[in-house]
């Protein structure tokens, strides 16, 4: 029975966020704003700021080192090659606008390479890269 209950409380949840994200409720899924729809893309979708954000010894972020890089709270259980840092990517103080929608894009950085993990291997539309990148660009860098 306790089984049966915990399946229908996780069913419903999952329902409640799909119709949240369907109806908006949880940011502008249809923005037509660049800014605002890469906002939503960044800090709802991808959660970037959960490794490109620094927090403080309570875990709360640091508002004004919003996306400046930090160091990455975890590791994995078996060796791979592995990030230590997320960089900064307020304001994509490493990459030009058309640089930074191609890694969006493709994954690929500039030199060539690809991020590595934990970073998601992204493959957004250029109007999501887009909005992505806009939003990042109007940031202040933390350099």
């Amino acid at each position: 029975m306790r089984r049966i209950i915990g399946v229908v409380g996780v069913v419903a949840i999952t329902i409640g966020s799909l119709v949240g994200f369907a109806s908006g409720v949880n940011g502008p899924a249809t923005a037509t704003d660049p800014q605002s729809r890469g906002q939503y893309l960044v800090e709802r979708v991808g959660i970037c700021q959960d490794c490109h954000s620094p927090r403080d010894d309570a875990g709360a972020f640091l508002p004004d080192q919003w996306l400046g890089g930090a160091p990455i709270g975890f590791t994995p259980t078996t060796p791979m090659p592995w990030a230590g840092m997320a960089p900064p990517i307020a304001g994509l103080p490493t990459m030009s606008h058309e640089q930074a929608v191609h890694f969006m894009m493709s994954g690929e950085k500039p030199d060539g390479t690809e991020a590595r993990p934990p970073h998601p291997e992204y493959r957004l539309n250029r109007e999501d890269a887009e909005a992505v990148v806009t939003y990042l660009k109007s940031l202040t860098s933390q350099d």
